[in-house]
């Protein structure tokens, strides 16, 4: 996979654990921020795809390519500083499909996304 130019990459995000079981990364909130100072909620989206789509990846590859289909997000409380660290835990994963749960955490500990992912493994690489 290429790295250079990548959102995740242009982010910060940084990949912490990776397993079938669990994939845990973590991004700063700096430089990741809305005008009112706080965590933009695509910032965590972006880190939820990420982490949800590493593990489909993980799940489907080499014999099948995740994309994702779906992704919704529900942002609980604000971050505005320090990083949010994410860990995404597989719902579903199936042939044709998989689907990720992905808990997202500032400093404190205190949640502040949920999110879900659903990626289709296609047969074909995009």
């Amino acid at each position: 996979m290429q790295t250079t130019e990548q959102l995740a990459e242009r982010m910060g995000i940084e990949l912490v654990t990776l397993s079938l079981e669990e994939v845990v990364g973590r991004m700063p909130v700096a430089g990741n921020k809305q005008p009112f100072g706080l965590l933009h909620g695509g910032a965590s989206a972006v880190l939820a795809e990420t982490l949800g789509s590493t593990l489909s990846a993980l799940h489907a590859l080499p014999e099948r390519f995740p994309v994702g289909l779906e992704l919704a997000c529900t942002h609980h409380r604000s971050a505005t500083g320090g990083y949010v660290t994410g860990v995404a835990r597989p719902i579903h994963v199936g042939r044709s499909t998989s689907t990720t749960e992905i808990v997202i955490t500032g400093e404190d500990g205190r949640r502040t996304c949920t999110a879900k992912l659903t990626c289709l493994h296609r047969d074909t690489q995009p």
